[in-house]
């Protein structure tokens, strides 16, 4: 069985009027507060904002976001109410992560105030890759994209990095780098595009 069409061909390079095109797309598939939420982003105010982000990440690394989600909310519940995140999650590398990102949340966090460079910071805690470490410093306000595949993908035609490309978006559009990222990767990951 082959994958659907995309809703729309994309031409390379991906110009402003193709993505704004795109742009429409996604938000009538409904992230129109997902593209709010990215333009408005600000650095978490509290150790368990800055928590619940990196855990979110955490749950979300090689899982489609429609199964990571249930399984963030369940392990949120099971920290919120004392318990270990292992009750709620069977991964083992990812619930020690997580457990341990908890109990440290204060600590951590107030490191990450401290930190000159958000990104390595992101790198430090466990569970945390070369790859998620933008998906997390994108998610505590950093305008970064994420070079994951579907990126990579859309920017290797340009001969460009995933952040150039959504650099030269930004510029193009008026959005953040980090809300470009969120458009083409949600574009590419619900079929309204493909990257290939």
């Amino acid at each position: 069985m082959g994958r659907k069409p995309p809703l729309i061909e994309i031409r390379f390079p991906i110009s402003a009027k193709q993505f704004r095109e795109i742009d429409r797309a996604v938000r009538r598939a409904g992230y129109k507060a997902a593209i709010e939420w990215s333009e408005n982003i600000r650095m978490p105010a509290n150790a368990e904002d800055f928590a619940s982000e990196a855990i979110y990440v955490i749950c979300n690394s090689g899982m489609a976001n429609r199964i990571a989600l249930p399984i963030f909310e369940d392990c949120m519940t099971a920290l919120r109410s004392g318990r270990s995140c292992k009750t709620a999650f069977g991964h083992p590398g990812k619930s020690d992560a997580i457990d341990y990102i908890w109990k440290k949340r204060r600590s951590l966090y107030r490191k990450l105030l401290k930190a000159d460079d958000l990104i390595e910071f992101c790198e430090t805690l466990p569970w945390i890759g070369r790859t998620t470490k933008f998906h997390l410093a994108k998610n505590l306000g950093a305008d970064v994209a994420k070079p994951d595949v579907h990126l990579n993908r859309l920017a290797e035609p340009e001969g460009v990095t995933a952040q150039e490309l959504c650099e030269r978006l930004a510029r193009e559009t008026g959005y953040r780098a980090a809300t470009g990222d969120l458009v083409l990767w949600r574009a590419c990951a619900d079929g309204i595009i493909h990257s290939r």
